[in-house]
């Protein structure tokens, strides 16, 4: 299902939405034919004027490096179909956050070799428990880490220093070896079911943790290549930005986050959770059904999101694809959701309501998605005079953006 959740989580990727490129001008809120005339609209104090935000990433042009990164770690449904069940996805902007997915002895390597970005994504063959962060010791799952260093030969040396930290921790720790990839290095206790390892790709160091329900090490080097396997596909199909233009990185090159309704524009900084534009792996490796979400991104012709605040905007190939995308997103909201009258003054917005079985400490009591040519916006709130005003305010700032 998707989660529908408070806050900016990798658990909140259903909500993203994305805007587009600079189209056809006119005048703010005039209507063009067939439209209705937005400025009829009730949208409160939300601006929903077409606007751009400043370019310039100042310090943060790592952590836009490591956002696009989410393209660059492949999800788990892609290493093995079956381990169907995101676990999230997180950006590492640095060697203390790093270290959530590696030994904690690993930090002062990633400091030495001076760690640019990473990037996680972790899923596994079962939902982890209710209540828990763990999948159960029955279950198959992997968490794949790619790590950015400024060269090829900084990559070299931290994987090497990575492994010997790491093989380290533990007297019982034992090497192991892949035939597949000899230059991999693996580690493993023995009678203890999981494995990692680590392999450097050209700037990159890619971090790999498998369990598995038994202990048998061929078993386990057997996912680990698969997850190599996988992975140095996705990392090839990735564009990095050269080190020495990181800097330059625009927070909103083609206008995606200005789309995303907001109530306060001002402060706005690049943020992982709360002010970022992701593709389409993003929004994978959260779903509970990632197989599924997979089937939709790719009928809807889904392209990129935007989030913001809570509220996001999503962007598709064409105008057909954005019903498709709505529709998706409602079904798999799971059964905390029911169907809620939209607006009617706002075209083909649809909405959900909370009910008993969901938590209102972790979910918000309204969604409700906006499809607006090749857009789609989700706005929530626990008011219901707010989350009308969010939604009609959602459908203007889109319609006279483009």
């Amino acid at each position: 299902m998707v989660r529908i959740a408070r806050g900016g989580t990798v658990t909140v990727l259903v909500a993203l939405l994305v805007a587009g490129l600079s189209g056809c001008g006119s005048v703010p809120g005039m209507p063009v034919p067939g439209e209705i005339d937005v400025r009829t609209l009730d949208v409160g104090a939300f601006p929903v004027d077409r606007f751009s935000y400043s370019q310039d990433a100042g310090a943060d042009g790592p952590m836009l490096e490591g956002i696009r990164m989410s393209e660059a770690v492949v999800t788990s449904s892609q290493v093995d179909p079956s381990l169907k069940f995101g676990r999230g996805s997180k950006v590492l902007p640095d060697p203390a956050t790093a270290i959530d997915f590696l030994a904690n002895v690993s930090e002062p390597i990633l400091k030495n070799r001076k760690l640019v970005v990473g990037y996680a994504a972790s899923g596994a063959d079962r939902d982890d428990p209710e209540g828990q962060t763990r999948p159960t010791t029955d279950a198959t799952a992997l968490t794949v880490v790619a790590l950015r260093f400024p060269d090829s030969d900084s990559a070299t040396k931290a994987a090497t220093e990575l492994e010997s930290a790491d093989i380290a921790v533990s007297p019982e720790n034992r090497k192991l070896s892949s035939a597949k990839y000899p230059q991999a290095l693996l580690h493993w206790r023995p009678g203890v079911a999981n494995i990692g390892a680590f392999l450097a790709h050209e700037e990159f160091v890619i971090s790999l943790f498998v369990q598995r329900p038994t202990p048998d090490h061929a078993d386990l080097v057997s996912w680990v290549d698969k997850a190599f396997t996988a992975e140095l596909a996705q990392l090839d199909r990735f564009e990095p930005t050269p080190t020495a233009d990181i800097a330059d990185l625009a927070v909103d090159p083609e206008n995606l986050l200005s789309r995303v309704v907001v109530a306060d524009r001002s402060g706005q900084v690049p943020d992982p959770d709360k002010f970022a534009v992701y593709g389409r792996n993003y929004l994978i490796n959260s779903a509970d059904d990632q197989n599924t979400r997979a089937r939709l991104l790719d009928e809807s012709g889904f392209e990129s999101t935007a989030y913001a605040d809570g509220s996001s905007v999503a962007r598709v190939r064409d105008a057909a694809g954005a019903p498709i995308l709505v529709d998706g997103f409602i079904e798999s909201a799971g059964d905390a959701y029911d169907p809620l009258a939209a607006p009617a003054d706002v075209p083909g917005a649809k909405c959900l309501e909370l009910n008993d079985k969901g938590d209102p400490e972790r979910q918000y009591r309204y969604r409700c998605f906006v499809p607006y040519k090749r857009y789609v916006g989700v706005v929530s709130s626990d008011s219901d005079a707010e989350i009308r005003q969010k939604t009609a305010a959602q459908y203007a700032l889109l319609a006279n953006s483009l």
